[in-house]
């Protein structure tokens, strides 16, 4: 028998999409596969542990902190068969080439593979930023060697992060919550938050008055504001001292108040309006850096509404597709290729007068700035848009918004200019500005956003009319307006990737990864695209703010990142970094044992906000207010969505009063017979109808208490009206539908053919009438069924229909409940009735689902039953649903009893 011809080589990548794509570039001469990521990592959890060394008690860290932290590395169970496939195809291949990643994590990986896999023939590390046959073959031709400085900086930042999170964790499970994490970057990323929070608390806001003149000259109309009164400016938002509400001091500015401000509008009307000054002010603005991963995913949450997570995932599969280059980066640098086919898609699209005259270079801020070597752009040199790519979904949207980018970046500045009027009336004087686009250079193709969702787009025109020193005008109207000072705004995801690079915390790859854990452990709710904390954020800051101040210090963990990449440029050494941060005195290790029994739980669980009389716990069930009255200590829930920095005082006493008060009952319900109390929960005061029977099935009918209606004053009349929705509003013009009103967990609402609307505050709803509410449900979001792009038939075992579908992540075939993304490189028109039933038959597989199966044609009931046979028939029923009650509570509690492992954070 002739022995199989072996391959030039074993082509190890991360992802199988990858894979397919290189493969089709390198040939049949290359066995190209994917990892499916890291093969081997420091232990998750006690069975991941080898039993030989279970014994062992550094094991429980993953790491040897007394031999030189030698990391005790494994694979997982998921992983062994992906290792052994490996294995088996290298005997078969000439050569091992390590085709991951360019950055540190992918150094790691191919070095890992290497460490397990012990290759006896040639080894080599080849690394591209874009997957596009010319830089796949150029990169075959220019391979290297593993630069070990890159493994070394990325296992000294995974040990770090796990004696981090497995020291500090384990203390906020003793004192806050099990359940809870720290991390080394995660943990500082709340603290921002948190400190946010407390400032928008600790803010008091301001009051001041100011007009606003309608004017006119010849057929033009434009708007003014009060400048000066006598010569003396009057006080606008920025004079005002955010911690007490009042003019900061030596403040030399008019604040005007409701009644000379009135007075002034009356005093003004009757006067003579002129111009006593024009300026003009030109200004060139030039275009933003292409993108950096950082610089991505702000823009992405701004502009797309794509969170950090999101943005990435959307990133890798246009990467991986060969639709852009590698997207971690914080190179802000364009290869000459790459500068070159940039302009001359300029010239072609938009013409040569919005070509920059010369290359233009942009250079990084960041820090150490070299895990690649190019910003984000288009993958190759022609340049495609998303159209001649054929993408849809958020992959064209997000590669639009880099393409968008990359041409701006190469394209001619923009010229504005900038108008200012001074207007003259009695002894005010009045100011008004005005802004032209002269030429809109790079505006034609990119506008960057803007963390303020008031601000004025740049390239947007708000022109005054021509006007000339001592022009006369006419005064429509004077308005006297009321303005009031705003809090700092809380961050959302973009404007806290750019504090944390600002700050130099943490790798810009990591960002999404640290935002979402923040979220899954309960330290951040996401409202609207505001980050808000929790007051069990609260919480765990105050402990590790107070014990270990160095670990959530911003500059102390810059200085870790600055530390890693002296490792990774072969500038530090790691062991006695290591030593410096966890051993010793002053290491991590030791402060903990010798902190841990002086940390009290109820003292860093007792919140004392400012303002606020009563203190605010965090307990294991949530937050809870603790207040005290006439000796007696009262407990009350504190509603989840509730924020930190809301909370008052009038909230607090409402809350505590229903507690002291416990469940009362307003009276009888005059049609159903049962009581109706008053009750306060997690999601607020709410009514409820009867009392809970234990073992009963049905549970009680509750209804929350509108947030405008004070709960303690709720009457029985109120309450029966209350509990008697969802209410009728009326039939839907359009189709006659049935238009309801009712409240849900997230406040009043009118509903109308599956389409939702909340009621804003002025509107009761009990009251609101259908035009309004048709008026209302106009604003909804319409969710509509999702149209087929194409049927395929029937899958054979359930008979359902298969059919092929748009979604938000690319192409996929549904069928029933199960629903199976298309591969990237099979066309979805080309897409056979037999390979969507495979694909769904895998999908059913890999996740435990069944296809359904085909309903059984229902048999003619016999004509005669005896009565015994029913009567033994539901006895056996009782005992196998007896037997399985039992069975799934012998479950639970052994569930319950296993202990919980440490949690690891990454970053």
């Amino acid at each position: 028998m002739v022995a199989a011809k072996k391959k030039k080589a074993l082509v190890i990548v991360e992802s199988p999409a990858k894979a397919r794509k290189i493969a089709g570039f390198l040939g049949s001469d290359y066995e190209v596969r994917a990892s499916m990521g890291h093969v081997r990592d420091l232990p998750e959890k006690a069975a991941d542990i080898p039993a030989a060394m279970k014994k062992e008690a550094w094991t429980r860290l993953g790491v040897n902190v007394e031999e030189e932290f030698t990391p005790l590395y494994v694979v997982s169970p998921a992983k062994k068969k992906v290792v052994k496939e490996l294995k088996d195809l290298l005997k078969n291949s000439e050569e091992l080439i390590i085709a991951t990643d360019e950055d540190r994590e992918g150094e790691s990986i191919g070095w890992h593979l290497i460490d397990l896999l012990k290759p006896k023939g040639p080894v080599k590390r080849m690394t591209f930023s874009e997957i596009t046959k010319k830089a796949i073959l150029e990169a075959l031709d220019n391979t290297r060697e593993v630069d070990m400085n890159l493994v070394e900086a990325q296992e000294t930042r995974r040990i770090l992060d796990r004696l981090y999170g497995y020291t500090l964790s384990p203390l906020l499970w003793t004192k806050v919550r099990r359940g809870l994490s720290a991390g080394r970057v995660q943990s500082v990323a709340v603290r921002v938050l948190v400190q946010r929070e407390l400032e928008r608390r600790a803010f008091r806001s301001g009051t001041y008055w100011d007009l606003k003149a309608a004017l006119h000259i010849g057929e033009e109309s434009f708007d003014a504001q009060l400048w000066s009164v006598d010569g003396q400016r009057i006080a606008t938002g920025k004079d005002f001292d955010e911690h007490t509400g009042k003019l900061k001091d030596g403040s030399k500015v008019l604040l005007l108040d409701e009644e000379p401000a009135k007075e002034l509008q009356k005093k003004l009307l009757g006067t003579n309006w002129e111009v006593s000054k024009v300026e003009h002010r030109t200004q060139t603005r030039k275009p933003p850096a292409p993108f950096t991963t950082s610089t991505l995913q702000q823009e992405a949450n701004r502009k797309l509404n794509m969170s950090a997570r999101e943005t990435m995932q959307v990133a890798q599969r246009l990467y991986e597709d060969g639709n852009i280059t590698y997207m971690r980066t914080d190179s802000v640098t364009l290869s000459q290729e790459a500068v070159t086919a940039t302009r001359a898609r300029i010239e072609s699209n938009y013409g040569k007068d919005f070509l920059s005259d010369e290359v233009r270079q942009y250079s990084n801020k960041t820090k150490n700035a070299q895990e690649a070597h190019e910003a984000i752009r288009p993958a190759g040199t022609e340049m495609k848009t998303a159209d001649e790519l054929g993408l849809s979904a958020r992959e064209a949207k997000l590669y639009e918004m880099i393409w968008k980018r990359t041409m701006s970046a190469q394209m001619a500045e923009a010229q504005l200019r900038f108008d200012t009027v001074t207007i003259t009336a009695d002894e005010t004087e009045f100011r008004a500005t005005g802004r032209k686009v002269v030429f809109p250079g790079y505006f034609r193709a990119y506008v960057e956003g803007s963390d303020d969702p008031e601000a004025a787009l740049e390239d947007q025109d708000s022109m005054l009319p021509e006007m000339s020193e001592g022009a006369g005008l006419k005064c429509k109207d004077v308005e006297s307006l009321s303005h009031e000072t705003k809090p700092p705004a809380r961050y959302t995801e973009a404007s806290l990737v750019r504090k944390l690079e600002q700050e130099g915390v943490g790798r810009p790859s990591t960002y999404a990864s640290i935002i979402g854990t923040v979220q899954d452990r309960g330290y951040v709710r996401k409202v609207s695209n505001q980050l808000v904390p929790t007051f069990t954020a609260l919480a765990v800051t105050n402990l590790l703010e107070k014990y270990f101040p160095q670990m959530v210090d911003l500059q102390f963990t810059a200085q870790m990142e600055q530390s890693l990449d002296d490792i990774s440029n072969g500038e530090a050494e790691k062991i006695p970094y290591l030593s410096k941060f966890y051993s010793g005195e002053e290491g991590l290790g030791h402060q903990v044992e010798s902190k841990k029994e002086t940390i009290d739980p109820r003292e860093v669980c007792t919140l004392q906000l400012d303002s606020l009389s009563s203190a605010v716990r965090v307990g294991r069930y949530g937050p809870f207010l603790e207040a005290e009255s006439d000796g007696e200590t009262f407990n009350a829930s504190l509603p989840e969505d509730i924020a930190p920095a809301d909370l008052d005082n009038e909230m607090a006493e409402k809350l505590i009063e229903l507690k002291k008060q416990g469940p009362q009952s307003l009276g009888m319900h005059p049609e159903d017979g049962l009581p109706i109390f008053v009750l306060s929960g997690p999601f607020g005061p709410y009514l409820q109808l009867g009392e809970v029977v234990e073992g009963a099935e049905k549970k009680p009918k509750r209804v929350s208490i509108p947030k405008n209606v004070d709960p303690t004053a709720v009457d029985l009349d109120l309450a029966i009206q209350l509990l008697s929705l969802p209410r009728r509003v009326g039939h839907h013009p359009e189709d006659n539908k049935v238009v309801n009103a009712g409240i849900g967990r997230f406040g009043p609402y009118v509903q109308h053919a599956g389409k939702y609307k909340s009621l804003p505050k002025e509107d009761d709803v009990l009251t609101v009438g259908l035009d309004r509410a048709v008026e209302l449900l106009k604003l909804a979001k319409t969710r509509s069924a999702p149209t087929p792009i194409k049927e395929l038939g029937n899958h054979p075992e359930s008979e359902e229909p298969l059919a092929i579908f748009e979604g938000r992540y690319g192409p996929y075939v549904k069928c029933g409940k199960l629903n199976a993304t298309i591969p990237k490189d099979k066309d979805p028109q080309a897409l056979t009735l037999v390979e969507a039933v495979e694909l769904i038959n895998d999908k059913a597989a890999k996740t435990g689902k069944k296809v359904g199966k085909k309903k059984a044609a229902k048999k003619k009931a016999a004509k005669k039953k005896t009565t015994k046979k029913k009567a033994a028939k539901k006895k056996t029923t009782k005992k196998k649903t007896a037997k399985k009650a039992a069975k799934k509570k012998a479950t639970k509690k052994k569930t319950t009893k296993k202990s919980d492992e440490a949690e690891s954070s990454e970053e």
